[in-house]
Formats: structure tokens, C-alpha cells, sequence
């Protein structure tokens, strides 16, 4: 059997009953679960935490609860033959420390709340705990470490500037479940405005973390609060999605976009906000697949509306590049950009737009659409578009012969 040390790979026969039944690796911290069966911590909680599991892996008997009792006496067993095997290179496992349980943590947050002045130290010891394992993250949030990162953030003034950005990064990493951010919100959606002003104020990494906490936040809020989101809020998502913060945050702020623009007026506040021109300029320079997907999608959502339709064709590349994404980056984002060039035809096709749509091409890539493998939905919406305005385009010499041959009958 194959044993690891810190330093070696060595052949030496390990005692079976030493091995993890998941990794088949030496113990280091054993544990029973409560069907009776010892795993090495870190696997189990793996296993129970991360893979999101609920029964043994052994019997396949379903574990009610994620307690483990430390198997002492099979740990020092371990370390006995550890130190027996010495010569052949095997390192003595140290005795594991305590986990951290639930007690402790609510004693810590306690004294927080008491003490405002132990705020940092408090917040440096939950990132800290957080870090270690999923299962801590699972205590922490059980222990309402998550309302008190809230009431922090929520802090209009703090002593310590760090504070906000800390607990928002502590929150990031904890595993936030959609019911407990449900909660979050029903009781009180202040930590939206709150996040936005992370947005705007924070440094890079707060406003990256305080972009993807928003996004989930947002996607479980209800309608009432949907529709009454302020520009602010679109402003900075908007300044996110510019200043290319991370890939990350981007795609956050992309996908919030797209969930938040069908409610109330929240198109034109985008719109306000500068998010077409700006999702036209990282169009322009976007070739990621799913980057592309994203920003087409949240350009189809505002073109939804007349003063979304009015910033593309104000942009000198706005109808080129959308066109130019069609048969190039997916089906899902070639279906986009022509139900964006369909509103455009549709309620915004004054001479001048007919005729910039020939000349940058829009006309024969949609001609090429009806051709090529593309989807029946994208086919047919090209069909539509190329049948609405025929009398303008089928007889124009802007159209290469090969494909104007494929234009439809009205």
C-alpha cells in the first residue's frame, strides 16, 4: 500500500483500517459519522459540506446530522505506527486542534456587538474561520455570523474605513444560502444601498466582491423592491461592467443587468445610466464566448425599450458589431443580436437606419443566417426582418449576388 509523507513517496504497508474509505489515504484527523463508520475529517466534510451529500458513503445510509465525534483512540493508533515507521521516511501526524463550534462563534459575535471597538479583530477571526473549512463557513452562518457582517456593511459611518469592505469580503466567502439572502432582504433591503455605495466608494476588491453579493441579493428580492431600485444603482453597476474590475465582477454585473432590466422602468434607467454605449465598447473588444452571450443578452433587454434603441444607433459601431457576432461566437448569441436587430427594424427603421444597415453589412449577414446552420428561431426572425423592409433592400447592389439570391419573397 502506498503511504505519503511531507517529503517522500514511499512503498510501506499501511494498515487498512488506517485509510480514509473515501481517499484511501492515511488518516490524519478520523472521525465517526453516525452510522458508525471513521473517515478522515477533511474528506467527510468534503464529502458532507462541498459535494453537498447527505448520506454515508460507506453503507449509504442517510446521515440525519453532520456532527463527527473524533475517533481518539484510532488517531493514536495512527500516530503510533507513524512513529514505528519512522526510518521508512513517514512523518508522526500531529494531534489535530478542536473545530470550532457554533458556542464559540455566537460568544464571539456577542462580544463584537458589545464592543464595538473589537469590531476588526472580530471580523480578522470570522475571515479566518471561514477560510479553514466549508464546514466553518456552515457554523458561521447557523451562529447568524451573516446578520452581523450585514449590520456592518449597513453602517452608513464606520471609525475604521476597512470595516465594510472586511465584513463584505467575509461575506463573500461564506456560503450564503438563496434562504438566508431571501431573509436578508425581507427584513431589511437597506444593505442594497448600502453595497451601492461600496460600489461606488470601495477599492477594486471590495467592488468586485459588493458586485456579485448585489447580483445575488437581487435575484431573490421581490417585485416591489425590483421596481423601485434608484439610477444610482444602475450607474455604478454600469461603472463595474467599464472599469473591467474582474472577470468576476463583470459577469455579475452583466447578469444583473439582465435580471433587473424587465421590471418597472429599470430599461431607461440602465439606459440612463450609459449602459448601452458601454456594453457597445466592450462588445467591441469581448471575444469570450460567455462574455459575449452576456453582453448581447443585456443589449437585447434595453433595446427593448425607444431610448435604448436610440443609444445603439447613436453609437457609429453599434449596429456593425452587433451583426458581426452573428455566426461568430455562438447560437444562443447570434439569436441575441438578431432580436436586436429586429427591434431596431421594427420601431426604430427610419431611411437613414435602413440604409446604414445595408452598408455595414447587417443585410447580408442576415441573408447569410437564413443559409447557414443556424437555429429555426434565429432563421425565422431573420426571415421576418429581411420581409419587412424588402421593397428598400432586395434590389440593392450592397447585397453580394450569392447571398441576395437567399433574400425571401414578401
Amino acid at each position: 500500500m502506498e503511504g505519503n509523507s511531507n517529503n517522500n513517496n514511499l512503498i510501506v504497508d499501511v494498515p487498512s483500517h488506517f485509510l480514509c474509505p473515501i481517499s484511501l489515504q492515511l488518516m490524519r484527523d478520523p472521525v465517526i459519522v453516525s452510522t458508525g463508520i471513521t473517515y478522515d475529517r477533511e474528506s467527510i466534510e468534503k464529502w458532507l459540506f462541498s459535494c453537498k451529500k447527505t448520506t454515508c458513503p460507506v453503507t449509504k445510509q442517510p446521515l440525519f446530522d453532520s456532527d463527527l465525534t473524533p475517533n481518539h483512540t484510532l488517531r493514536r493508533l495512527i500516530q503510533a505506527w507513524c512513529t514505528l515507521n519512522a526510518s521508512n521516511g513517514i512523518e508522526r501526524i500531529p494531534t489535530p486542534k478542536s473545530p470550532i463550534d457554533k458556542a464559540q462563534i455566537v460568544k464571539l459575535l456577542n462580544e463584537a456587538n458589545n464592543y464595538p471597538s473589537r469590531h476588526v479583530q472580530c471580523l480578522l477571526r470570522l475571515r479566518s474561520i471561514a477560510s479553514q473549512s466549508e464546514r466553518n463557513k456552515n457554523i458561521l452562518e447557523e451562529a447568524g455570523a451573516i446578520e452581523f457582517l450585514v449590520s456592518l456593511i449597513k453602517k452608513k459611518k464606520n471609525d475604521n474605513s476597512s470595516i465594510s469592505e472586511t465584513a463584505i469580503e467575509v461575506l463573500f466567502h461564506l456560503k450564503n444560502s438563496e434562504a438566508r439572502f431571501r431573509q436578508v432582504m425581507k427584513e431589511d433591503s437597506e444593505i442594497i444601498d448600502s453595497l451601492v455605495r461600496v460600489l461606488r466608494c470601495g477599492n477594486y476588491k471590495s467592488r468586485a466582491h459588493a458586485a456579485v453579493l448585489l447580483k445575488s441579493l437581487l435575484e431573490v428580492a421581490d417585485p416591489i423592491q425590483l421596481v423601485s431600485l434608484e439610477t444610482e444603482l444602475f450607474r455604478e453597476v454600469v461603472n463595474v461592467v467599464r472599469d473591467q474590475i474582474s472577470q468576476a465582477a463583470s459577469k455579475a454585473a452583466l447578469k444583473l443587468l439582465v435580471e433587473i432590466s424587465p421590471w418597472g422602468r429599470n430599461r431607461i434607467k440602465a439606459v440612463e445610466a450609459g449602459a448601452v454605449l458601454i456594453l457597445i465598447e466592450l462588445l467591441l473588444e469581448t471575444f469570450e464566448k460567455r462574455a459575449c452571450e452576456l453582453v448581447l443578452t443585456a443589449l437585447d433587454q434595453l433595446c427593448g425599450c425607444a431610448e435604448g434603441r436610440a443609444e445603439l444607433l447613436m453609437h457609429s459601431a453599434g449596429l456593425a458589431v452587433v451583426s458581426k457576432k452573428i455566426l461568430r461566437v455562438s447560437h444562443v448569441a447570434s439569436e441575441k443580436a438578431v432580436r436586436i436587430l429586429s427591434s431596431i427594424s421594427r420601431f426604430s427603421a427610419t431611411s437613414r437606419v435602413l440604409q446604414e444597415m445595408l452598408q455595414v453589412g447587417v443585410v447580408g449577414k442576415l441573408c447569410l443566417v437564413i443559409q447557414v446552420d443556424s437555429s429555426l428561431k434565429t432563421k425565422d426572425k431573420a426571415k421576418e426582418i429581411l420581409k419587412l423592409h424588402s421593397r428598400v433592400w432586395k434590389n440593392s447592389t450592397c447585397i453580394p449576388p450569392h447571398l441576395l439570391s437567399s433574400y425571401p419573397s414578401s
